[in-house]
């Protein structure tokens, strides 16, 4: 009842970096709905009251002490606490958004100008232009090689933690989506990948954004979670701005590679994707450009310490197209993330989160462990 009374006066995504997951009764969103809305100062007093008496043993409290903390940091601020971005993150997530050192972009870029056809132009400009040769010619078709991919990764994560056979995964593209794409699993063995349908795809991208969304990622972790959790009410209460979903989303983005080692993801969209497209090798590295890609999310973790700084936004905009290689369109999105008021600790997850499970996951014991346990960025460390 605490999250959805804060959700419910949070405002969304785009002010706080707030967002949530709820699977519970509906009656309950309907009672936590009704009525005027609730005061922030009473929700901190609420927190509070929970805090001082925690009912359950360590299989289940560090969980939900770690989620009540962050509703109550949301329902100090929203009753007009102001907290630095880094003490606000900290309190929310449970980590130390530390300044990401410049020289982890250029390892990046590094990587990039290997990984890439060789061209005569800018590194920015050959990313461009191989995102383009990989892009769907034909939307329509997105929601079909989604399915394909899930299938796929589906078989791969099954291998290592055994999958319900009766599971069902379907896509679904959204207009004016604020995202590329998204997973939710509604429980029940349902689940929904949400792809933004305005946005051209690159198919390049397929596995790596399939596997973060779906299996191993977002979709399997919730669905085998309730699984091995057991019947647990507080697994349909997802609270984002949280400790967990730093690891989920840094799972996330090692979920390609966990499945799909080496070369692989790239042989077998080249094979049952690509070809079909009419998209031919290049001589490309897509294993090494999603790990670039994924150093680049170091870049919108300190383009949102330097908006929140209050640098101006044409600073931070030059930033992200010195390091993050966007183009002016995507630019202008970023800028919608990283520029809200107070700053938005969500992007902190996935540097930080990526950064904090490499290594950690080292074998299939690990990834086991993660999508069948609760961990917190603590445990890890």
């Amino acid at each position: 009842m605490l999250a959805l009374r804060v959700n419910r006066i949070a405002g969304g995504p785009s002010t706080t970096g707030l967002a949530l997951d709820y699977r519970g009764p509906v009656e309950w969103r309907a009672e936590a709905e009704s009525g005027p809305p609730p005061a922030p100062h009473r929700l901190v007093d609420d927190a509070d009251a929970l805090l001082a008496r925690v009912p359950f043993g360590p299989a289940r409290a560090p969980f939900l002490v770690a989620q009540t903390r962050s509703l109550r940091t949301v329902a100090r601020r929203l009753a007009g606490e102001v907290l630095p971005l880094a003490e606000y993150t900290r309190r929310c997530l449970g980590i130390d958004p530390e300044w990401v050192p410049e020289t982890v972009f250029e390892e990046a870029h590094a990587l990039l100008d290997h990984a890439l056809p060789r061209a005569a132009v800018p590194l920015a400009r050959r990313l461009a232009d191989w995102q383009r040769a990989h892009t769907l010619g034909e939307p329509a078709r997105l929601p079909e090689l989604v399915g394909r991919a899930v299938a796929e990764t589906r078989a791969r994560t099954d291998a290592i933690v055994p999958l319900p056979d009766d599971e069902i995964v379907d896509c679904q593209p959204v207009p004016n989506a604020p995202f590329l794409a998204a997973g939710r699993y509604a429980g029940g063995l349902r689940s929904t990948i949400f792809v933004n349908a305005d946005t051209p795809f690159n198919l390049a991208d397929l596995l790596y954004v399939v596997a973060h969304e779906g299996h191993p990622g977002h979709i399997a972790e919730a669905l085998l979670k309730e699984i091995h959790l057991g019947d647990r009410p507080e697994l349909g209460v997802s609270f984002l701005l949280s400790p967990p979903f730093v690891l989920s989303e840094g799972f996330g983005l090692h979920a390609q590679r966990l499945v799909f080692p080496d070369d692989e993801a790239q042989r077998w969209l080249t094979d049952h994707v690509l070809a079909e497209q009419g998209i031919r090798p290049d001589g490309s590295d897509f294993a090494a450009v999603h790990h670039a890609k994924n150093l680049l999310w170091g870049v919108w973790a300190n383009a949102t310490h330097l908006a929140a700084e209050g640098r101006p936004a044409a600073d931070v905009a030059a930033y992200l197209t010195r390091w993050a290689l966007l183009d002016d369109t995507d630019v202008d999105r970023a800028m919608a993330v990283v520029n809200t008021p107070g700053g938005n600790p969500y992007v902190f997850t996935y540097y930080h989160g990526w950064r904090l499970l490499d290594g950690w996951l080292d074998g299939r014991g690990r990834v086991r462990r993660f999508l069948t346990t609760r961990l917190l960025p603590a445990d890890l460390r």
